[in-house]
């Protein structure tokens, strides 16, 4: 981890790299620690809004730690000569881009066995900010991150509001109605009529961004809104709901339903929705796989010689991937791969890499 001490503005210890993304607020730039080589992330405010919410998004995240929550390594101040402060939070660097950018790469929409993944960790990153006491407040594609273990970070925490009670909108804790331009498409009927942020908002919101991930397109896309005033008086006032992917399964319909239910009070909270089984059933066999690296199937001669030790580490690596094959066990390999006799290489230590 990058240490306050060494990415200090008043010591030279690290090196500003090009831009790779921009926040409600702020820009983000990438970054260098000139004597280690390590990478991370640092966002700078050019603005008085853009300060206070940047201050605002740096205590929050000082405050947690979590696994599906990018973290802050510190912050600085710094003053221009015309006296105007800036102010530049240090975050961890996450290498996959956001899932906007996944989208982008990789044809404009996801499989729901990859959906129904980056769900999970989504809700865990929630849930863990709701027993916080704190509302996301901007839950869409462009502010989760991925590392490239697939694995999902929530980022962008300058709407985020500490609010007193999950059964209770917090009237006090108002919507950052300054990045609202962007992003009406996402925000839940009771923020968009300003009666402030509730745990159930950032439901609403996942509900929005798996239709984003399912489509490639923000949500309402499919319901001909010709404008943004006009999006946000239909999206306060109106009954109708986002459109859902066509091509989703049954439990993914059903669970977007749970997410897009207009009354705050009858959306799940994100404990329940864990237990939904778009998200918690076990992945099957057909469900499709991206291993981290070869090393994932399993060339491990030493130290797994049977069978069974094989099983054991088959089912740790689904666990961490959770949409990743079972895959045969040498025996079985050895009976069903075709190959001959005089073959220079041995086919135990192969596998098929193949094109979907």
């Amino acid at each position: 981890m990058v240490r306050n001490c060494m990415i200090s503005s008043g010591n030279p210890l690290w090196v500003k790299g090009n831009p790779v993304g921009a926040g409600s607020f702020g820009v983000v730039h990438l970054a260098m620690n000139k004597f280690t080589g390590e990478l991370f992330a640092v966002k700078t405010a050019y603005s008085e809004p853009g300060l206070r919410s940047l201050e605002n998004e740096a205590e929050i995240l000082e405050s947690l730690d979590s696994p599906y929550i990018i973290p802050c390594l510190g912050r600085d101040f710094t003053y221009e000569p015309n006296g105007e402060r800036r102010l530049k939070i240090f975050l961890e660097y996450q290498a996959g881009g956001s899932i906007s950018d996944v989208l982008k790469n990789f044809g404009g929409v996801l499989d729901e066995s990859v959906i129904r993944s980056y769900t999970r960790e989504i809700l865990l990153g929630l849930d863990y900010l709701h027993k916080k006491n704190i509302v996301h407040g901007d839950i869409k594609c462009k502010n989760l991150l991925m590392g490239t273990s697939g694995h999902i970070k929530l980022a962008d925490f300058g709407c985020s509001r500490r609010i007193n009670s999950a059964k209770k909108i917090d009237a006090d804790s108002k919507f950052c109605w300054q990045s609202i331009v962007g992003t009406p498409l996402w925000t839940a009927p009771e923020v968009l009529r300003n009666e402030g942020l509730c745990f159930s908002s950032d439901i609403w919101s996942l509900g929005c961004t798996i239709i984003e991930m399912a489509t490639g397109k923000a949500p309402w896309s499919g319901n001909k809104i010709s404008n943004p005033m006009n999006a946000v008086l239909r999206i306060a006032s109106g009954k109708e709901l986002p459109q859902f992917p066509t091509n989703f399964s049954r439990e993914g319909s059903d669970f977007l339903a749970k997410c897009l239910e207009r009354d705050p009070k009858l959306r799940l909270t994100c404990e329940e929705l864990l237990d939904h089984p778009f998200v918690s059933r076990s992945f099957r066999k057909e469900d499709a796989f991206s291993p981290d690296s070869i090393l994932e199937f399993g060339m491990y001669d030493s130290d797994y010689d049977s069978d069974e030790a094989e099983k054991v580490f088959q089912e740790e690596t689904r666990i961490r991937l959770p949409f990743l094959k079972r895959q045969p066990s040498r025996r079985e390999r050895a009976s069903e791969w075709p190959y001959k006799e005089n073959d220079s290489a041995s086919s135990e230590d192969w596998i098929t890499v193949r094109s979907s």
